[in-house]
């Protein structure tokens, strides 16, 4: 992406005499160099999807604001930490000019999604609360996290989700495809297709705790399409690729299960095709070599993203630099802001190198 600075000096390189005459006609130029409609900063856009992938150090935290200005929180974070992730959440919420929240949607009670919700109900008014319903976990750690939700909720209004359901947003669609172990039958608009790759694909059990009961979304805009099914394991994902591609397509995929190899298996990520994956890793948490070599290689991805370098890999199974928001010997808190277009369009910022990369609408 040019800067500003590089469009100057290829003004006044050119012709130095004009430099002192013409600064203000050189930094129209740079700008109209610069700016394009995924740039802006801080200004909920009546033309774009703005998506936050927020750094909860390998929990999840995704921030969606319509066109119209409407929001959806995807899960909280941890718990504790001075409230750390409430107020990587709030930064994201300012950058989008946003000071409360329509929707949380829980996708599963760990306590690195559903953690954080005592810390914001204290911090940030929420609409309404969604999740798939009650715990299944037979953990004392997961009972007590459902427990510590159902109390900090209140009298916020709660629903419970279920696959078909949708969520209002104007100008988008927001579905649920997953809940509560369940499944949707059929996505509407979208007509399934054979997977080639269910034949090679080997069983796999079935868990017992929350995450495969995760409730899980895919969200249009137009022609965008973007996936985040929580921490939905393999043994759920392949029914709804299997036989049949239920979901079609998507340009942005959030890695589930933040890129554990419990989740990923090659017949679910193949049959999606993602354009653009983010992996929401954390430092020391998931970015496993089998999940992050299974995105990377899905046919047609341009991009796998990662929320923090994967310590515990090598370097052949971590992205480039620019890819990643928070790298090894950094600060953390880096974000990613994705911006979609109706077109189908979208760019993708790392707020911490401040680079913007456009993926042009195909």
């Amino acid at each position: 992406m040019r800067s500003p600075a590089l469009c100057i000096s290829k003004v006044s390189d050119r012709h130095p005499s004009i430099r002192p005459a013409f600064h203000l006609l050189a930094w129209s130029l740079a700008l109209f160099c610069f700016v394009w409609p995924y740039v802006g900063h801080g200004q909920a856009s009546p033309n774009h999807l703005l998506i936050y992938s927020i750094d909860v150090e390998g929990g999840q935290s995704t921030l969606l604001v319509s066109p119209a200005g409407k929001s959806l929180l995807v899960d909280t974070g941890w718990p504790g930490a001075n409230g750390r992730d409430v107020s990587r959440i709030q930064a994201a919420m300012a950058d989008a000019s946003i000071s409360k929240l329509d929707y949380v949607l829980i996708t599963h009670f760990h306590v690195d999604h559903v953690g954080g919700v005592p810390n914001l109900v204290q911090k940030v008014k929420v609409g309404e609360f969604l999740d798939h319903g009650v715990n299944r976990e037979d953990s004392d750690i997961t009972r007590h996290d459902y427990a510590a939700y159902i109390k900090a909720i209140g009298n916020t209004p709660r629903r419970v989700v279920h696959p078909g359901d949708t969520i209002d947003f104007p100008g988008l669609t927001a579905i649920v495809l997953t809940a509560d172990g369940e499944h949707i039958s059929a996505v509407p608009g979208v007509e399934p297709q054979p997977n080639p790759y269910c034949a090679s694909e080997p069983h796999w059990d079935l868990d017992s705790s929350e995450n495969p009961r995760s409730a899980g979304i895919l969200v249009r805009y137009g022609k965008f399409r973007f996936l985040d099914l929580g921490d939905l394991t393999k043994a759920k994902e392949i029914p709804l690729v299997c036989p049949d591609n239920l979901i079609g397509n998507v340009d942005l995929y959030l890695v589930n299960h933040h890129g554990m190899n419990l989740s990923n298996s090659r017949a679910f990520v193949d049959a999606i095709h993602p354009r653009v994956a983010i992996m929401n890793n954390g430092a020391h948490k998931a970015g496993s070599p089998e999940a992050w070599q299974t995105v990377h290689e899905s046919k047609g991805l341009e991009d796998l993203y990662m929320l923090h370098t994967a310590e515990g890999s090598d370097a052949a199974h971590n992205s480039a630099e620019n890819l990643i928001a928070n790298i090894k010997g950094g600060s953390d808190g880096a974000y990613f802001k994705v911006e979609a277009s109706a077109d189908g369009s979208f760019s993708i910022t790392n707020s911490r190198t401040g680079q913007t990369i456009m993926y042009p609408a195909k």
